[in-house]
């Protein structure tokens, strides 16, 4: 590995090239939405390797795990769950559904309908959800990881803004080099590789280190430019949300923490930019070839 990471970061990244191997990138932007207290959204075609990824991710990070497969009949009791008359106690009982777990993948996530997506809102902004005006409090850490096929033509719904708003970044993971894809393909089937999960209390710590990263009041005015251009410029159907903007700063500190400074760079600004907007920012026009990010950093003079 060239890059100097942290021991703990190095041991997280280094466990999971051993099985997504050649996506180095991602695997960083995927680690930095965790320390950050975000969530993801992988959006690509199917057998990537996307699943792969979130399993590995919370077999590493030693964090329980749920998959739910998201349905146009799925409902969102089957999310969250249902209370249900125990006739031995004469009472209700809240049976909990799979999104209680620390680490939940909402496989095909636009394959339900928005009711259904909208089950997730609560759990994704304040880590708990309610059920006939109960509050039920979930797992720590909540990290939700939500894929997403592009070119299905049918069965599918449209994300909503308020969804796609509390996702703090969105990728596209796509395929392997041809030297990762060969391994891929020598090894696949032949072995399983066992993977050395990470203590809980350092991953608190390192969420701890990553929120703590500094930010000047440069990089504050830097990153306020950049919101206030997406909401004057008339480039865009609607600005950097509040949600969004908050994003693009926790995430760059997570990025920075996890190249080993305590501070962050406009560098990790540019860098983390195009993947927090990617899913946020619409174009008004599609003349141009520039993407959003491209437009922004060079009406601002930013190289």
């Amino acid at each position: 590995m060239n890059k100097q990471y942290p021991k703990e970061i190095e041991k997280i990244i280094t466990s999971i090239e051993t099985v997504i191997q050649g996506k180095n990138d991602k695997i960083e932007l995927a680690l930095a939405t965790f320390l950050a207290n975000g969530h993801l959204l992988i959006d690509d075609l199917p057998g990537v390797g996307k699943t792969t990824l979130a399993k590995t991710m919370a077999e590493v990070l030693g964090l329980k795990y749920n998959r739910i497969q998201f349905t146009s009949d799925l409902l969102p009791s089957d999310i969250i769950g249902v209370n249900y008359y125990d006739t031995n106690n004469a009472s209700f009982v809240f049976k909990k559904g799979a999104i209680f777990s620390q680490f939940l993948l909402a496989d095909e996530i636009n394959r339900a309908s928005p009711k259904t997506q909208s089950a997730l809102l609560e759990a994704m902004e304040e880590s708990q959800v309610s059920v006939d005006g109960t509050t039920h409090p979930l797992p720590e850490p909540f990290f939700v990881v939500a894929t997403k096929n592009p070119f299905e033509e049918v069965g599918t719904f449209e994300l909503p803004s308020s969804q796609l708003d509390r996702f703090m970044i969105s990728f596209s993971l796509g395929y392997p080099d041809a030297a990762s894809e060969r391994n891929i393909l020598l090894s696949n089937g032949k072995k399983e590789i066992k993977l050395e999960a990470l203590p809980q209390e350092s991953i608190v710590k390192l969420r701890e280190l990553s929120a703590n990263i500094h930010l000047s009041e440069s990089l504050l005015d830097y990153l306020q430019d950049i919101i206030r251009f997406t909401r004057k410029s008339g480039l865009f159907q609607n600005g950097l949300s509040t949600r969004g903007a908050i994003a693009l700063s926790e995430v760059s500190k997570a990025y920075a923490f996890i190249q080993g400074r305590d501070f962050v760079t406009p560098e990790d600004v540019k860098t983390m930019l195009p993947f927090v907007i990617a899913h946020r920012l619409k174009l008004v026009s599609h003349t141009t070839q520039e993407s959003a990010s491209e437009l922004i950093l060079n009406a601002l003079h930013i190289d």
